[in-house]
């Protein structure tokens, strides 16, 4: 950090990522700073601006030293899991006079909840922090450190007697090539298939073999809105639906509202042929299959599907997972959010499961656009329309 970069920070004050301290005076209230950045998206302590003011009172030689000292020991021993920090030194001229301060920078955990020494999990909340008590919060920090799987886990409520077995028949028959009468299919054979566990379906057994899934699970589904114009606030629109059904007949039936609210337009074919979609329809179906195999499912909200004249939208609950970025999934690489949900779609759907998605999509229609909001925790695909 450069002098010019730690005036700027003063003078802005605290944030999500920021926070001041004139000294180091009360250990657990640092160690649960830590806990909140490790637990949200990573952050910086400075010490030596006072917190209330944002006024740079710098530190003494002594004071940097003994405040290393005790950070370093915080992380380790008032941190669960301990957490690795670095720290530097800034000095600033101001007033005749050469200030002082330490910073110590957090990083984003991966080892996803940390706790302090009372096993309290904390979050950032703006420029302050809270304690984590929501269980879908709580799950949620779980499944970026890989400890559970969402949709392993079991739905309440439900039984054997809310599948649908022509489904798991049509599956049973994918993976082993034979035919399969509903008698087949038996509680144990759907516990094998991870369907059941227990005696209740597991969320991805519901979501790809149960015959209502929206009965338990009603914002799992896709909201499609097809608007006259190009704002997402106009009251009126060409056509819209609540698409509802396991995750193969959602995708089928939201491919069917793209084609009907998309042009379709002469690329050469015979004059009564019925055109070509205007945009790829390999991407959309690739988009879409993304969409619904990898979004993050421990958050109560459904996919939407939005046409605008100039635009489409896809917007996903949840960002990313863990480190990956937009440029990392235009390379091919992928990090597995919903284990069951992508090995049913690789046996009941068009799904390589391979990463490959994004660029094949990208091949097939190179104006995408990809916006990975950690803020608002949505990960948006934009394709522009020609005018």
């Amino acid at each position: 950090m450069t002098d010019k970069e730690l005036l700027e920070i003063a003078a802005c004050g605290e944030t999500s990522r920021v926070q001041f301290k004139a000294l180091l005076d009360n250990q657990a209230s640092i160690a649960a700073e830590m806990v909140a950045m490790s637990n949200s998206k990573g952050g910086q302590i400075i010490f030596g601006i006072a917190d209330k003011t944002g006024e740079i009172c710098g530190l003494e030689y002594s004071q940097i030293q003994e405040i290393g000292n005790k950070l370093s020991s915080i992380a380790t021993d008032l941190v669960k899991p301990q957490i690795f920090i670095t720290t530097e030194v800034v000095s600033v001229f101001i007033n005749a006079d050469t200030k002082r301060v330490l910073v110590a920078n957090i990083e984003e955990g991966i080892a996803k909840p940390y706790k302090d020494h009372q096993g309290i999990i904390w979050i950032k909340q703006g420029g302050d922090k809270r304690k984590l008590t929501d269980n879908n919060e709580q799950i949620r920090l779980f499944q970026q450190s890989g400890l559970i799987y969402v949709d392993e886990m079991i739905v309440p409520n439900t039984a054997f007697s809310d599948l649908n077995k022509e489904k798991i028949c049509a599956y049973l028959s994918k993976i082993d090539g034979d035919e399969h009468s509903t008698e087949d299919v038996t509680e144990q054979i759907c516990k094998n298939l991870n369907i059941l566990k227990a005696d209740k379906l597991t969320l991805g057994g519901l979501l790809f073999f149960a015959k209502k899934p929206q009965q338990f699970r009603p914002a799992f589904c896709v909201k499609a809105v097809a608007f006259f114009g190009n704002d997402i606030a106009g009251t009126e629109y060409r056509d819209s639906q609540d698409i509802v059904g396991t995750v193969p007949k959602i995708f089928d039936e939201t491919m069917d509202f793209f084609k009907r609210n998309l042009h379709h337009t002469q690329q050469g074919q015979n004059f009564n042929s019925t055109g070509i979609l205007e945009i790829s329809e390999i991407a959309l179906q690739e988009l879409l299959q993304n969409a619904l195999t990898h979004r993050d499912y421990s958050k109560n909200a459904p996919v939407r599907v939005l046409i605008f004249d100039n635009r489409i939208e896809i917007i996903s609950p949840g960002c990313l997972p863990n480190s990956l970025t937009i440029e990392n999934i235009k390379m091919g690489n992928a990090v597995v959010r919903n284990n069951l949900v992508v090995s049913y779609a690789s046996k009941l759907m068009n799904y390589r499961g391979l990463g490959s998605g994004i660029a094949r999509a990208i091949k097939n229609q190179n104006n995408i656009q990809f916006e990975n909001d950690k803020d608002g925790e949505q990960f948006k695909v934009i394709i522009p329309r020609r005018a």
